[in-house]
């Protein structure tokens, strides 16, 4: 059970508890492109049953990028209701609660590029201008890290409709 990703779902609802790395660098943020959808996201994944927050995030971003990054402190905890759009999720309507860690990323930070998906969907990483008009998410990144508070923000979404 240790291993288990921290989901529960049933045909038209899924809780997934996430990690979320924010990794900057001059200037810019690091974030994962869909390559088949051009959907933007932050790194992360699912925390797994047993494991704290920052050990998940220390090992998401790991597996993420090949690079070990210590998680510096928390920044956000996002609740976050949409409906599913993806083939594992598609019409559901989830619930997710991510906490979003702010990394220590050393001067010479460099990272590959390539990975895969749970949906076997081909993903690149990339360096987005938080700025940009892309779309990209979370949304809330295009403000809050223009100036980011040493206090934990609680941050709410609902997408639902």
């Amino acid at each position: 059970m240790k291993n288990m990703d921290l989901t529960i779902a049933d045909s038209k609802h899924i809780l997934n508890i996430r990690v979320a790395g924010i990794i900057i660098k001059d200037g810019r943020v690091l974030m994962v492109k869909n390559l088949r959808s051009d959907y933007i996201y932050s790194l992360g994944g699912r925390l797994k049953f047993g494991e704290d927050a920052r050990t998940g995030v220390e090992r998401e971003i790991y597996e993420e990028t090949g690079i070990k990054l210590e998680a510096d402190r928390l920044g956000f905890i996002h609740e976050n209701f949409f409906t599913g759009s993806t083939p594992s999720k598609m019409g559901c309507e989830v619930y997710e609660i991510t906490f979003y860690f702010y990394m220590k990323v050393p001067a010479d930070f460099a990272v590959e590029t390539g990975a895969q998906t749970a949906d076997d969907d081909r993903e690149t990483l990339v360096w987005l201008d938080w700025h940009s008009d892309e779309r990209y998410y979370p949304q809330f990144f295009r403000t809050e890290l223009d100036n980011p508070s040493q206090e934990v923000k609680h941050i709410l979404t609902d997408d639902r409709y």
